[in-house]
């Protein structure tokens, strides 16, 4: 009896004490899908350039695709969201480096919607046969919608934006960045499939051949894809070869206050053409057939300015070679962010207005409730930029020059409407000094490569302070800038008319990629309605 009672003793002691050890137990192994879901998303920021860790978008998504599996939907949309601010927060964090943490936060908490939006229809499609598939055309749904709204979109983090060092790159010139995006998502997600069927036999000992066979072709496919799309890249000239200059003129300083400086800015640039022209003249440097400047190296509107328009004329006939001169320019008491063809005989022929405008940075969106929260953000866009409605593409020398100011870069159609309009190469003259030294530019650099490989085209990328490039239509960068420095890049290049499949097909393939999202989705909620009825029945 004493031993029983002594048994019974020692057990009441230890119930209370072991309780509390396994709700905190239970509570941590809740947090942990948690955790993995805000790792996983900084895990794909970590795969975006400057760094070369492409490869790690993958892992990162079939953690995504673990955590997911079969979440209802609250749970997936909060766990979707986690993966939006793992991703997004550090990515975007250049947004905030003039304005402060205030644009950067609303930009990213809201972007993160659309992420969690997407976390809720992977979580419904993760349990039908052949789910990598569905969920990856999810993920590009979503892309699509982020691409377009809010205030015209903002297509910044596509995660083919990512791959311009990757093996999945030549897909751009398959079907553009969906497909390549979508390839890269699939096999991220057909990673996590295989690993969940393996550990699902070692626990029964028998696999399922179907979702097997799905898993590993959900892998495979995208990498054969890569293998094969790599005879639409070439850098192979067809129109024979145009000698450009990309020029880097700098600025005073970085930061917004450059603005303040804008006669500086146009005084930079001419005095680095004119540099150039006496290394021509000394043949130090073969001599450019066009000349490239950057977004906003002349501030101070020539139309309207004398001495600005006989400063471009002076480096225009010092270097011998039409410019392309990015001017904001006041029309009808419009403003407009401007591509000017300057010719050194002729003077202005030709203009390009940019049509693509950053919100709260070129205008300001819901102007009035922005003025109530900060008059400081009214201040900074006092006016706003008007949209241009037309195509540019630059008839210099022997080359139709296709432009694509800066942010436009982000936006397919932007860049297609170019090609399509008969550029044989693409310029995207930019300014990324107010983003300082901030991996902005890089992130926008990678752009061009994606560009560059999805439509076959050379691609100059003349920037304010850098980082200035010239890339071939292979992706390739031959030459770069360091940034915050006065420099110029001269080199030749090809030129091509040659329409890849992607230029050809346009939004098709994000459309297609759409619909599958739209069926997966369809047959997910279809299959839970019928489920519901059985168990009522």
């Amino acid at each position: 009896m004493t031993v029983t009672a002594t048994s019974v003793d020692e057990s009441d002691r230890l119930e209370p004490q072991s309780a509390p050890a396994s709700r905190w137990a239970v509570r941590l192994r809740r947090l942990v899908p948690a955790a993995a879901a805000a790792l996983s998303g900084v895990l794909l920021y970590v795969s975006f350039p400057p760094r070369t860790l492409w490869w790690l978008a993958l892992p990162a998504f079939a953690v995504f695709g673990w955590v997911l599996r079969g979440r209802g939907w609250k749970a997936a949309f909060g766990l979707g969201y986690l993966f939006g601010l793992g991703f997004l927060l550090p990515l975007l964090v250049w947004t905030g480096v003039e304005v402060g943490p205030g644009p950067w936060l609303a930009l990213v908490a809201i972007e993160a919607i659309f992420v969690a939006l997407v976390g809720v229809g992977v979580a419904a499609v993760s349990k039908l046969p052949g789910s990598p598939v569905w969920a990856a055309a999810v993920w590009i749904a979503g892309e699509a919608a982020r691409a377009r709204a809010p205030f015209h979109g903002f297509p910044w983090g596509k995660i083919a934006f990512g791959q311009a060092d990757g093996v999945f790159l030549p897909l751009a010139a398959v079907g553009g960045t969906p497909v390549l995006g979508f390839a890269v998502v699939l096999c991220g997600f057909g990673l996590h499939e295989i690993v969940r069927l393996l550990v699902e036999r070692r626990g029964t000992g028998a696999v399922r051949r179907p979702a097997a066979a799905v898993a590993l072709l959900s892998v495979a496919v995208p990498v054969a894809g890569a293998l094969g799309a790599r005879t639409l890249v070439t850098d192979k000239a067809e129109n024979g070869t145009v000698t450009v200059a990309a020029i880097q003129g700098n600025v005073p300083r970085a930061g917004l206050e450059f603005n303040a400086q804008r006669r500086a800015v146009l005084d930079y640039h001419a005095r680095e053409t004119e540099r150039l022209a006496a290394e021509v003249k000394a043949g130090k440097v073969d001599k450019p057939d066009i000349v490239l400047w950057p977004e906003n190296s002349s501030d101070v509107d020539p139309f309207a300015d004398a001495t600005a328009a006989a400063v471009i004329e002076q480096a225009a006939k010092a270097i011998d070679a039409p410019i392309s001169v990015g001017g904001v320019v006041e029309r009808d008491g419009k403003l407009y962010n401007e591509q000017i063809l300057w010719d050194p005989v002729k003077g202005p022929t030709d203009t390009y207005d940019k049509r693509q405008i950053q919100p709260f940075g070129e205008y300001l969106p819901l102007r009035s409730l922005v003025g109530a929260i900060n008059k400081n953000w009214t201040s900074m866009v006092r006016q706003d930029f008007s949209r241009g409605s037309k195509p540019g593409v630059f008839r210099m020398a022997n080359a139709k020059v296709g432009l694509v100011t800066c942010y436009e870069a982000a936006f397919d159609w932007a860049v297609r409407s170019e090609v399509t309009d008969g550029a044989q190469l693409i310029s995207v003259p930019s300014n990324n000094a107010t983003f300082d030294r901030s991996e902005m530019t890089y992130q926008q650099l990678a752009m061009s490569r994606v560009r560059a490989v999805e439509h076959s085209r050379t691609v100059t990328v003349p920037v304010t302070s850098g980082v200035s490039a010239i890339i071939m239509p292979d992706g390739r960068i031959t030459q770069k800038t360091g940034m915050f420095v006065a420099d110029s890049l001269v080199q030749k290049v090809p030129l091509r008319s040659t329409e890849t499949p992607a230029t050809r097909l346009g939004i098709l393939p994000e459309m297609a990629l759409v619909l599958v999202a739209a069926g997966g989705l369809g047959w997910a909620v279809g299959a839970g309605v019928r489920r519901r009825r059985a168990e009522d029945a």
